[in-house]
Parts: C-alpha cells; structure tokens; sequence
C-alpha cells in the first residue's frame, strides 16, 4: 500500500496573516523524526531564500500538491522552539490578529532568524588544578610570567577568561601554555555571558522586615500553580529583597526564573545586585547586546545552564528549561508594550505563558496599572502590598508649588531654588525632574510668529543648543538653527519652553560650583555613558541631576534628599484618557527617588493648577486614592479596564488614502454585525502627519473581549482584501496604549 504524502505547515517571514505549506525536502523519509514542528527550515520564498519554522505536518495541503515548492533543506536536529513557546506563538497570533510568520520571527534571535547553528562563541577558562602550587616555587625562579599568572589564578577562585587576563597581564599566552602542560592549571570552555563566580555560595541575605517575610511566604505559596501576585510596594519598600528571597527558594528547586524590566537602564544594577546574592548563574537579554551575545544568552536559558533571565521586552519569548518563576519589574510601564510590527504587551503575554506553565508570576510595582488593580479587585489577581519604606526610612513629604504670579529663573521658581541651597549645604543632592529633552521645544519669530516646524511631522522643532541644531523628536529630522526669520528676515528668534538641557546651563549659572550632571536620551547615546552617569551619582560625586524618566524609576541614589518636578501639568488636560495615569506614575515614581534611611526626603511639584483634584489627591503619595477615583472614571466612560480596544492605524503619502481604505474598512466592519462592538471613526490620528506620512485612524470597542474578536477574525481577511488596502501601510493594534 502506498504511503499517504505528507505536507509542511511552515510560518514564514512574511506580512501575510497565514502559514504556507511546502513539500518535504528530497531525500527525507516522508515519516522522519526531523519533521519536528519546531525545527527551522531552509526554503524559497517569492524569489529568493528564506529561514522559516515548521508548525506542523498535515496530510491535506491548502492549495493544489503540485504548486507546492519543496522544503530545501532541515536546520535542527531538534525543535529550535519548544512545545512552550510554539504554543505562545499561535496564541499571540491569534489574539493580536498579527502575521504567525512574524510572531515566530520576533521569538528567535537575529542569528537564528538568519538561519545559522545554534551555537555559541564560547569563551576559555583557566584554573589552577594544584592547589598546592604556589607562585614562589623554586621551579618559578626563573619564571617570573608564570608565577605571576599562577598569583592570579589563586586570587580568582572560579578562574579566570582571556578577557579578564587581558585587563591584568600582557603576552600572558605562552606561560600559561607552559603551566597547562606542566599539569598546573585547566583550561575549559564556557559561555561567556555565564560569570564564573556566579555559583559561588554568597552567605546570608539580610533580614526581611514583617511585611516582606509576609510577602515571599505568599508568594512562594503558590509556587506549584498560576498565580499572579500584584506586589504593590511604595518605592523604597524593598520589593528587590521580596524578589531575591523568592528567587533564591526557586533556584534551590533546581528551577529557572524570568525577570523582565522595562529598559536598559534598569539592567546593569540589577544584574550587578542579583549576581552578588544568588547562588545561581544570571544572564541578560536585551537590544544593547550583539547578535552573537543574543544568542549566546538564548542559548543558555534553553539548556538551562543560566539560572535566572533579566530582560527587556521581548526576553518574554526567552525558552526555559525548567520553568518556576516569571517576575515583571515596573509592570505599569508602557515601555512593556512593543508599538512598532508585532504590537505585543510583554506583561499580558508573561501572564498567558505563566498560566500555561502552571507557574507563578509577580507585577511589582509602586504605581500598578490600572489594569492591574481592577483585576485585584476583580480577585484575579492576588494583592500584596508593602505600605512602608524598608529600614528607618521614612515616606518623603510632598508639596505643590503654586507658581502663577511667581518669578522663575528659567522655569525654576524661588521657592524651589531655596530648597535646593539649603540642600546642597548639607551635602545632599537635588534632581529637577522634566520629561522634555533638548533646550528649547519651539524657536519662535517674534516679529511675524514664525515657529520652526518639522517639514515632515505636524510639530514644533526641538532646539538643542549645544549642537545648534533644530530636531524633531518623534521623526528624528534635523538641520542647523535659522540664522534669521525665513518669512520675515528678522534676526529676533526666541526659544519659547524649556528643555533639560536649558535648566542645566540656568543651574550652572546659579550654582556654578556645583557638579551638575544631565541624564536624557542626548547625553546616553554613548555605550557605556548611562552606566558612567550613573556610577557619578551613585558615587555622590554629582550634587545636582536633571532628568528625564530615564531617572524616575528603579535607581537607589542614598544622598539624594530632594526632588523637584517643574512641570507636573503637562498631563492633566491631554486628549489621551491615559495621560492622568501616567503623569501620576511619574510624578509618584520620581518622587520616590528622594529620601533613603537616615535621609528624609521632600518633593517639590512645580503647578499652575494646584487645587486640580489629580494633583490634590497624589499630596499624600496615595496613589490607591487615585486609582480608585481613576478606575471609576474609566467605568463611568466605559473605557479600560472596563472595556476592551483594537485600534486599526493606516498611514501614506497623501491625506485621502488613509480615510478612504479606512471608510470601507468600517463600512466592512458594519457588514459584518457584531452586537457589542462600537465602531469609531475613522478619524485623522491626533499628530496627522509624521515622518512625511499621513496617518488616520478607526477604532473598535467593546464591553467583552469574544465579540471584538469575533469581529477583528471574521472582518480583518475582508479588509486585506480590499483594493484601496495596498495603497497603504496598515496595522491592527489589540489592548492599545498610545492612541496616537
């Protein structure tokens, strides 16, 4: 009897919602073992060659056996993604409705996607193998290398890389190669994103206050099933203790562990915390790495050589071994949310994969989401609060400064320069808080009103006075400053607004022997630049910071005693219904950097709106005061958590495109009579042009999550249909953030 054909079910890098089947490569037994979905494939694609991941084998192509193309060639002995992580890719295809293709690709490191071996660029160890050698033995008199090499290698117990030996020793080669044969010392081969030291037996922790013991004890309670656990502690509570205890009980299971942070900039100090305190190797994943680095750390979390997984965004999708534990940092911030291609929610995909493993995972946060806190109060979610400073610290007092009718030095007012003298005194530091970059964010004429605009977006241009130069912050375009008046010729152009660059040259001038240093996106670009910041402040060598939120959260600053917001009104009148969230996350979370054990702490919040109910209610620091008020809004105007988006964006080259391919998406959208789901718009998005493209939008909402699905499955393959729909670039963005 004649064996049935068997077809390949294979997810391609491709725009197209769906999987595209091929036949098996010749030679292959129709039945082989390496027809595992899960491997890589090398395959045509259109007219060239691709790396796709097989998903499963059928015995009933979509489309006639003889258009088939063939599989080239198998990449993987065995599947390169587990059952795990090809379960999450289908899931998170279907729920935001994106290209399996492209979920699959954005789960693999760049090396992987490009259809290299799974293999990392190891790195070689030396140890000494005779304890009993030492430096000074007489078969070294005439070995002076190799008895400083030997000093060495008994100064580093878990030995030492090429890399370290670099950084102590030239031509140090060839003596160690004497030493090797001499049976003196080992060489071996390890990865080197895993630190030798990193099992080292680090002692005992420090002793938890009630409320964190409180805390481990619940959450490792749940430890053999699902459960989210929202812990919910001031800043300062010590929620990394909280962390560090559970982690360490997870570990001593044999059972690795997931952390994802927001950014960058929170990794370096907390990797540097977590390597000294668990007994277990940790690695990262996160953009700053190479390719090569990547991929090296992928590895080693799916053999479960590392212990512990740190990562930014998309380290969701980082294969474990032996899954025990997931743990979101900041689980409130947006950063989580990917708003470019495959629009996913990093902290909503770690729940799902977390409930699909059966293992616990923790949100902490001092500022949890709304979404969060209705989903404790809903009792999904698990609340585990932390009220109180760890240690002797003590909550920092908070007060709003009317500003209206008072005079400021370059928007800093008298009262807050005060502050800052008498501060800065004592030996303290102050950090001015401003989430606006740049020098100046308008160059205005004042003869004839001319503002320097972006000829590509539909905003101002940022001026950046140490370059000279005039940038866009949301398309990146630049060019030299105007000289004069493109309109009227006039030489009086004035920079309107401030930005952290001009509030640190004004504080140079009225503090000119203070050491004043400025933490943005324009003094970090530099490898290396943010860490050496700061290490400056950590060191209390910086007297005064300025900042963006790339300093608001996560970083422990001990002499820092005084916090200065200069504009907390940038987000009480915003279209966004976010922005009042957002700016009381900020505003609490910066506020939160001020004040540690024996340094009490005071926050200064600089308004034009002091009686604004949003601002009254964060005075106390309760932010559980303003959460309630907020969710109430929210199901008030049935908006989330209380209702559900999907946001679909369309841009091109010229105004119509857009607002006509979006009409007959709503009008399809209509067709397809869904009870439950509002359709609204479409309407130009709120910025109508950026980076020369203009943009609308329509947007879906409904009260339950099935009916908005059920509309986006049956609606979306009528709309890619749609003729006017190749006439642009569009996108459907499920659970949106930015409504811009």
């Amino acid at each position: 009897m004649a064996e049935h054909p068997l077809f390949l079910r294979i997810a391609v890098p491709s725009p197209l919602r769906r999987l595209f089947d091929y036949l098996p490569p010749k030679g292959l037994p129709q039945h082989s073992p390496a027809l595992q979905p899960g491997v890589r494939v090398s395959i045509p694609f259109g007219r060239g060659q691709t790396t796709g991941v097989l998903m499963a084998v059928v015995d009933t192509p979509s489309v006639a056996p003889h258009r088939l193309k063939r599989v080239r060639a198998v990449l993987d002995d065995q599947p390169i993604l587990d059952e795990d992580l090809m379960w999450l890719a289908r899931w998170a295809a279907d729920y935001y409705h994106h290209p399996p293709g492209e979920v699959i690709t954005a789960m693999l490191p760049v090396l992987l996607r490009q259809g290299q071996a799974p293999r990392v660029a190891t790195e070689q160890l030396w140890q000494l193998c005779n304890e009993s050698v030492q430096p000074d033995d007489p078969a070294l008199q005439r070995a002076p290398r190799q008895s400083a090499l030997l000093a060495l290698l008994r100064a580093s117990a878990h030995g030492l890389t090429s890399t370290r030996l670099n950084e102590h020793q030239q031509q140090w080669r060839e003596p160690m190669a004497r030493l090797v044969a001499k049976g003196w010392v080992r060489t071996s081969e390890i990865n080197p994103l895993i630190q030798p030291g990193d099992i080292a037996d680090r002692g005992q922790p420090p002793e938890l206050n009630a409320a964190q013991a409180a805390a481990v004890e619940r959450i490792l309670a749940s430890r053999d099933g699902f459960q989210p656990c929202v812990l919910d502690g001031v800043t300062g509570s010590g929620k990394t203790e909280v962390y560090l205890a559970v982690l360490n009980q997870v570990l001593g299971e044999d059972r690795q562990a997931l952390v994802l942070v927001p950014e960058i900039s929170l990794t370096p100090q907390l990797v540097e915390r977590f390597r000294a305190r668990l007994r277990a190797p940790v690695t990262v994943m996160h953009s700053g790495l190479t390719d090569q680095q990547r991929l090296g750390a992928w590895l080693a979390a799916r053999s479960g050589e590392a212990g512990v997984i740190i990562g930014t965004r998309s380290a969701v999708f980082t294969p474990l071994a032996r899954p025990g534990l997931i743990i979101i940092d900041e689980e409130h911030d947006a950063s989580l949310k990917q708003q470019e291609g495959f629009r996913y929610s990093a902290r909503d995909l770690a729940i799902v994969r977390a409930h699909r493993l059966e293992i616990p995972i923790v949100l902490g946060s001092a500022t949890p989401s709304l979404e969060s806190m209705g989903n404790v109060a809903q009792g999904r979610f698990q609340d585990i609060q932390l009220p109180e400073r760890a240690g002797a610290a003590t909550h920092p007092s908070i007060q709003l400064l009317d500003v209206r009718h008072q005079p400021m030095t370059e928007g800093v007012s008298r009262t807050l320069l005060d502050a800052m003298r008498a501060h800065l005194a004592r030996g303290e530091q102050v950090l001015l808080f401003l989430n606006r970059r740049g020098y100046a964010p308008t160059l205005l004429c004042h003869d004839c009103g001319w503002v320097a605009a972006c000829q590509r977006c539909d905003a101002h241009m940022t001026f950046h006075r140490q370059q000279r130069r005039l940038r866009c912050h949301h398309c990146g375009a630049e060019r030299s400053v105007d000289e004069h008046c493109p309109q009227c010729a006039s030489t009086d152009l004035r920079n309107l607004g401030y930005g952290t660059e001009r509030i640190t040259h004004a504080l140079s001038e009225q503090f000119p022997d203070a050491h004043i240093v400025r933490v943005d996106r324009d003094t970090t670009r530099r490898k290396g630049a943010l860490e050496a910041l700061l290490s400056e402040i950590g060191s209390g060598k910086a007297q005064i910071l300025v900042g963006t939120q790339m300093l608001a959260k996560g970083h422990d600053f001990p002499k820092l005693t005084l916090v200065g917001v200069l504009d907390a009104d940038q987000g009480l009148y915003s279209a966004d219904f976010r922005a009042s969230e957002r700016m009381a996350q900020l505003i609490l979370q910066v506020a939160g950097r001020a004040g540690r054990a024996e340094h009490p702490g005071k926050v200064l919040i600089q308004t034009h709106h002091p009686d604004h109910p949003v601002l009254q209610t964060l005075l106390n620091g309760d932010y559980h005061a303003f959460a309630e008020r907020a969710l109430a809004e929210r199901r008030e105007a049935q908006l989330p958590p209380f209702a559900h988006l999907a946001l679909i964006r369309a841009e091109a080259p010229g105004a119509g495109a857009p607002m006509d391919f979006l009409g007959q998406a709503q009008q399809l959208a209509l067709a397809c009579a869904i009870p439950g789901v509002d359709i609204l718009g479409p309407v130009p998005s709120p910025m109508e042009r950026r980076a020369g493209r203009y943009r609308a939008q329509l947007l879906l909402q409904a009260r339950q999550r099935r009916p908005l699905h059920e509309l986006l499955h049956q609606w979306i393959p009528q709309v890619e249909a749609v003729k006017s729909a190749r006439k642009v670039r569009w996108s459907v963005d499920v659970d949106p953030l930015d409504m811009f």
